[in-house]
């Protein structure tokens, strides 16, 4: 049997990053073989390397999974062809050889025209179509195909880029996180340089988007996130029914869990308070019509209503109730989710991990995400679920809020 071989390129901070060689690791577990034809080290700390490597496999359908599982890493085929497309055999089913996306940048070439995908996301096929009289591409998740759409299936005719990294690089906005999770760098000056990033962003008229767990309530920070959220700092929220639900025990009996947060200890009856503030809210219909009620007259949910400004609230299998606004069909939770994502600018993920792993499955790699969280473990889950980009605070959710309160508001 021939064995099938193609030669790809990468760019970037190569050896600093571990890019190569997380390249050469992957291609060898996945059965593949490698041969560095060139590799051309940067002199400067701010150069950049580039490398072409022979990468080698038994079939031709090996090296296309190698060459797609390398694209997460920036390598792209020096001769990447021409893509081609086959339909969806039926509703919610690709094509077995579809091409699975990644959350780069993505260019696909049709007819030597090289068009870029919108709204690039992992995890999801990309359909080919006629918007308007011209051909584009989106990325399009298994749930939401249709019998017939063009499939871009293989690797050919693919390419992916980097985020630019010469930013970070430089120890611009994030320049101040050089590992994934930072517990013992100075929180004061992570706090300001957050603050200044959210100051650009809306400066460019981009939207900041929230994704936050219960311990927002909890830990008393739900007077800052208010004040935030009256300064204009928040533009979209994600949460769960948790949130929602304590931030409303708290406006309506002071309590988060049944504890009440002045004097930190339970009250009388106190366990009921998180299903009673949930009926009264199914009462008035929506948490928009308790404000306008004044049935609700306080807390993050009510600032958000008050604002003017989009939530989108997913349930789980553990919540009481929900509260009315609550999506408890996932899919649809996700298709609102990404109804929210264009025109963000910055992501700020704050004490929830399947929150803010689900949201960062959503986004493209160009979004510039912080997670803070009192688990460095949120953070790690993050990257190794594919959020490259994420860099974290490990702290006390209370305490940082009110420091970015103080710096913003």
């Amino acid at each position: 049997m021939s064995s099938q071989t193609t030669t790809v390129a990468l760019s970037g901070h190569l050896m600093d990053t571990g890019i190569l060689a997380r390249v050469l690791d992957d291609v060898l577990e996945y059965g593949g073989d490698h041969r560095i034809q060139s590799l051309d080290l940067g002199r400067q700390h701010a150069d950049e390397s580039r490398a072409l490597v022979e990468v080698t496999a038994d079939t031709a359908e090996q090296l296309e999974r190698i060459l797609m599982r390398i694209q997460v890493h920036g390598a792209n085929a020096v001769d990447p062809g021409t893509a081609t497309t086959e339909p969806a055999p039926r509703d919610g089913v690709f094509p077995a050889t579809f091409y699975s996306t990644t959350n780069l940048e993505t260019l696909v070439r049709l007819d030597a025209t090289w068009l870029r995908v919108r709204r690039p996301e992992m995890d999801c096929g990309l359909v080919v179509s006629v918007e308007d009289g011209q051909t584009v591409v989106d990325t399009v998740p298994v749930s939401d195909v249709r019998a017939g759409d063009a499939v871009v299936c293989g690797a050919a005719g693919v390419r992916v880029e980097l985020p630019q990294q010469a930013a970070r690089e430089a120890g611009d906005d994030f320049g101040f996180m050089s590992s994934a999770a930072s517990s013992e760098k100075p929180q004061a000056v992570l706090v300001r340089q957050i603050a200044a990033t959210m100051r650009e962003v809306k400066e460019r008229g981009e939207k900041v988007l929230w994704v936050g767990g219960p311990a927002v309530v909890h830990t008393g920070a739900a007077p800052a996130m208010v004040r935030l959220v009256e300064a204009g700092y928040v533009d979209v929220l994600f949460a769960g029914n948790a949130l929602a639900t304590h931030d409303i025990e708290s406006s309506l009996y002071g309590t988060s869990l049944g504890v009440d947060l002045a004097k930190g200890s339970g009250v009388p009856h106190g366990h009921e308070h998180h299903i009673r503030a949930i009926n009264t809210i199914r009462a008035e219909g929506s948490i928009a019509a308790a404000v306008g009620s004044g049935v609700l007259t306080g807390g993050v949910m009510h600032a958000m209503v008050r604002a003017g400004k989009p939530f989108v609230l997913v349930g789980s299998v553990r919540d009481d109730g929900p509260l009315p606004d609550v999506v408890t069909d996932v899919i649809d939770g996700q298709r609102a989710m990404r109804a929210q994502l264009p025109g963000v600018g910055f992501t700020i993920m704050v004490a929830t991990m399947l929150h803010s792993i689900a949201t960062g499955n959503l986004l493209p790699a160009s979004i510039p995400l912080v997670c803070v969280d009192i688990n460095p473990a949120t953070v790690t889950k993050l990257a190794d679920r594919g959020s490259a980009q994420a860099v974290g605070i490990v702290t006390d959710i209370g305490l940082f809020l009110e420091q970015l309160a103080r710096e913003l508001c």
